[in-house]
């Protein structure tokens, strides 16, 4: 008798995804999950909203339907909302940009200082 051995990942690595919009989202900004497969089969993201749980980082613009590309691991770059200094705990802020850490979910930390409307360079995930 033999044993079929199955991988048990769907993304591996993982850190690059393409996902489906469910709704606007922009480049630069933090997407979370908005629910269960398309019903083309693609994962579903949406803007993250301030304190949300993180998904990843969009790296294109995309609309309800279209495609996007997800940045998931390593160091990616996201707009500030406010200023961050290097080594601060952050959060999605307004709008899906990136703050410092307050009552949100830590999504990473700030590899480099930004300033407020910059492109602020994060270690994602935590």
């Amino acid at each position: 008798m033999s044993t079929t051995i199955t991988s048990p990942f769907i993304y591996a690595p993982g850190e690059n995804i393409t996902a489906e919009a469910t709704g606007t989202v922009a480049v630069r900004k933090f997407v979370k999950i908005s629910g269960s497969r398309t019903g083309a089969g693609n994962l579903a993201v949406t803007a993250a909203a301030a304190g949300d749980r993180a998904f990843g980082v969009a790296a294109n613009d995309a609309t309800a339907g279209q495609l996007v590309r997800v940045a998931r691991g390593g160091v990616v770059k996201v707009i500030a909302a406010g200023a961050i200094a290097a080594g601060a705990a952050v959060q999605v802020g307004t709008g899906g940009a990136v703050s410092t850490a307050a009552a949100g979910v830590v999504v990473g930390f700030a590899v480099t200082g930004a300033a407020d409307g910059a492109i602020a360079e994060i270690a994602f995930p935590a």
